[in-house]
């Protein structure tokens, strides 16, 4: 009788017990997000996970589980992803390129992003009304100083067909790391006595006949800017530019892969493994004390050696060969 006066006592520390033990074993699950397919932002993810691993986390030691979703470059996709992560709900979101850092930021106010491949949340104007970024955002950033150096790359490098130099280029307008990168390239291209002429890309669909386009104007060369459209239309650009003779330069390694000629800009493969690093800290403490949207740390300076031998460019002995 005593026994069963204690059972409903008895029944509920089980439940209790039960619960933690399900809460403690259960496996933090990562919602990455990528905003479109491309084989240089690509190598964000690769970063991130190898960052994650490096710590003691990944999928093959079963202590996370890592959902991957890519929007293919479509807007509603991208935030039907965000929402879906959200209603899970994942512990943490990675989000890959600008579109995916604003709209996870956008949606959610506590869980955790770990940006990469994304400006810095000014850039992105997400700040509040206290100029402060939000609590929940975190990961690696870049700001538009280091494009100063690439672009500057371009006149020491390149002799003028005529008096000035003509640098084209292709920015969208709806994407404010674009717009503001082509507003801040155009007042050096003042300071540098160089002609810019800039169409907008709103779309990789259009790239063909805006390349086109560009190339008819004379231009001595091609500035890719550091845009979502550039990077799924790079291909196409590089294609146009090479039949018209027009050297590429540019401020992501990446693209120096895929055939510009030069860059000085962040490694993409490191950016991610930035971000992972701080997502593996919150990982391990369950805390994201001490951690803040921070800069890129590594850039370099790369060159195609396939490139620079097709247009006969002198690189600086600073610059190192992409592989």
């Amino acid at each position: 009788m005593k026994l069963l006066k204690y059972l409903p006592a008895i029944s509920l520390l089980t439940i209790l017990l039960s619960c933690h033990t399900a809460t403690k074993n259960k496996i933090p699950v990562i919602g990455f997000v990528d905003a479109f397919e491309d084989a240089t932002i690509a190598q964000a993810r690769v970063g991130f996970t190898d960052a994650l691993n490096k710590n003691g986390f990944s999928e093959d030691k079963k202590n996370i589980k890592i959902e991957y979703r890519n929007a293919q470059n479509n807007l509603p996709t991208l935030t039907q992803i965000v929402n879906y992560f959200i209603s899970e709900p994942v512990d943490l979101m990675a989000t890959c390129t600008t579109l995916s850092s604003v709209t996870a930021v956008q949606k959610t106010k506590t869980i955790p992003i770990f940006e990469m491949v994304s400006p810095t949340p000014a850039r992105m104007k997400v700040l509040d009304a206290n100029g402060k970024a939000p609590a929940n955002l975190f990961g690696a950033v870049e700001d538009l100083q280091y494009i100063d150096t690439s672009f500057s790359i371009i006149p020491k490098l390149l002799k003028p067909k005529a008096v000035k130099l003509v640098i084209g280029m292709i920015y969208n307008e709806s994407e404010p790391q674009s717009a503001d990168a082509m507003e801040r390239i155009k007042g050096l291209a003042d300071k540098l006595n160089i002609i810019l002429i800039a169409l907008p890309l709103n779309s990789s669909a259009d790239a063909q006949l805006v390349t086109q386009s560009l190339l008819g104007k004379n231009i001595d060369a091609f500035f890719a800017n550091p845009d979502n459209t550039v990077f799924a239309s790079f291909e196409t650009i590089l294609k146009n530019c090479n039949q018209h003779n027009v050297p590429i330069f540019t401020s992501e390694a990446g693209l120096v892969k895929r055939g510009a000629v030069a860059a000085f800009g962040a490694d993409i493969y490191q950016w991610g493994y930035q971000a992972g690093e701080q997502a593996a800290q919150f990982l391990k403490t369950h805390k994201t004390d001490g951690l803040k949207p921070e800069m890129v740390k590594i850039r370099k300076r790369v060159y195609n050696p396939a490139a620079v031998q097709k247009y006969h460019i002198a690189i600086p002995s600073n610059f190192e060969a992409v592989k």
